[in-house]
């Protein structure tokens, strides 16, 4: 409960210590992306402006003490999550309510660690590529950034000159090439992480299956729960593989999806 408490409280301020920069909450930042972006968007440069290199570091500090949280918080869960269903399975016959409440307590360990698992897989998503996690945050926003650029302005010049880029064939621009990159980069790593746990899933699976298999005929609770195990890892198996095709094929072409995100369809 510590670390979930931790997980929600505590990246905004660890993040705000290691980048040196702080902001009062995500509309205050999201408010600083919009309006440092604008700025980004007018100066035509590839290279960050200060404001915006402000915004995007604090965010891959961000998103690196939710993954060293969510890691942590992995760990623990697993090794709960081994010693209830331990606990379980030595359960005596007459101890029928002792074995729901650890039955119930084992599924729960289980939902929070593949939650934690994803929440793993998306921070380091979020670090490897910071600035285009920040993305989703351009929408329309207030006040104007350098030079008097409108982040609303900027906002519908981006999908503009996109969507120009995509039906005629017509010239990008530095920022442009910038964020088509990164957001491919965004998805290959998750791409690759996807890739890695499906092939965990597909071992853990058949490895409880077999043992499952091996059980005596006898031990049908051992049985039972090994089964399951083995099912569940190959259903998420299958999921996660989609995730990891779903994400390649963005990253082999990230300009339509990228249109799509900036116009609030994908």
């Amino acid at each position: 409960m510590a670390l979930i408490a931790a997980f929600v409280v505590a990246p905004r301020t660890l993040a705000a210590r290691t980048s040196g920069s702080g902001f009062d909450d995500e509309q205050d930042l999201a408010g600083s992306f919009r309006r440092a972006f604008a700025g980004y968007w007018s100066s035509g440069d590839r290279e960050f402006s200060p404001g915006l290199e402000r915004v995007v570091d604090h965010w891959f500090h961000y998103h690196v003490a939710k993954g060293v949280i969510a890691t942590i918080l992995l760990v623990v869960l697993v090794a709960l999550g081994i010693l209830l269903w331990k606990a379980f399975l030595g359960a005596t016959g007459d101890e029928t309510n002792g074995r729901a409440v650890l039955a119930s307590a084992g599924v729960l360990v289980t939902v929070l660690a593949l939650l934690s698992l994803a929440a793993v897989m998306a921070n380091i998503q979020g670090a490897t590529a910071p600035f285009a996690s920040l993305l989703p945050m351009l929408g329309t926003g207030t006040g104007a950034g350098a030079g008097g650029q409108s982040p609303t302005d900027t906002f519908d010049q981006v999908r503009q000159r996109l969507a120009d880029s995509l039906s005629t064939d017509g010239p990008s621009s530095p920022v442009l090439d910038v964020m088509i990159s990164d957001f491919a980069r965004y998805h290959v790593v998750m791409a690759v992480l996807s890739g890695i746990v499906a092939v965990l899933l597909i071992g853990l699976s058949v490895m409880s299956l077999r043992k499952a298999a091996g059980t005596r005929l006898s031990d049908r609770r051992t049985r039972r729960v090994l089964g399951s195990y083995g099912v569940l890892s190959a259903a998420l198996a299958l999921v996660v593989a989609v995730v990891a095709v779903a994400n390649t094929t963005t990253a082999a072409d990230p300009a339509p999806p990228l249109l799509a995100l900036l116009e609030g369809g994908w």
